[in-house]
């Protein structure tokens, strides 16, 4: 009788988070912002911290695969970079390929730090091949109102000159 009852007992306290988790409401979000990437001038916003010393040859994007840079750029409500400050893109990215098509790993976490999202996070990780018009990268998690977060982030480079570029993010999040 014993072993009946915590068999029960264990069958309605797994049904009960089973309804408890069927009751959360997933949220979708959808946001839109600038990320400027400054990697030369007076205050670099990425930093190269490693690569390759020891290559040898002409092709410009073998020479800079395994380099990494450490970053901490601003992102901002709109491509000027006088505008909205809504947060920062922290995280590495190295480049990943070897040949024909410069693509970036990148390991980003993008936090909120003024409007309706202040204090909240998502992280992306994936591949980003730079010189797509369009690039599509997976959102793994989040924090504060983008808890359990998923989703997509579509990025286009609004503009680049010399050491800086702004790239546009449209993001879709699912979350709780």
């Amino acid at each position: 009788m014993m072993a009946f009852a915590s068999k029960l007992l264990v069958f309605v306290a797994f049904s009960l988070a089973v309804h408890n988790t069927v009751a959360l409401k997933q949220k979708a979000t959808r946001i839109q912002f600038y990320m400027h990437d400054i990697v030369g001038g007076p205050q670099p916003t990425a930093v190269r911290v490693a690569g390759r010393s020891n290559f040898t040859g002409q092709d410009s994007i073998a020479a800079m695969f395994g380099s990494i840079s450490v970053m901490d750029n601003p992102l901002t409500a709109t491509p000027s970079m006088n505008s909205t400050l809504v947060g920062r893109a922290q995280g590495i990215y190295a480049m990943s390929s070897q040949e024909k098509e410069l693509s970036l790993l990148m390991t980003l976490t993008y936090a909120f730090t003024t409007g309706p999202y202040n204090g909240s996070t998502f992280s992306v990780v994936g591949r980003n091949p730079v010189m797509k018009e369009v690039r599509e990268m997976p959102v793994v998690g989040g924090t504060g109102k983008f808890r359990l977060a998923c989703g997509y982030c579509l990025a286009r480079t609004y503009s680049m000159t010399q050491m800086e570029a702004v790239i546009g993010y449209n993001v879709t999040l699912l979350h709780y």
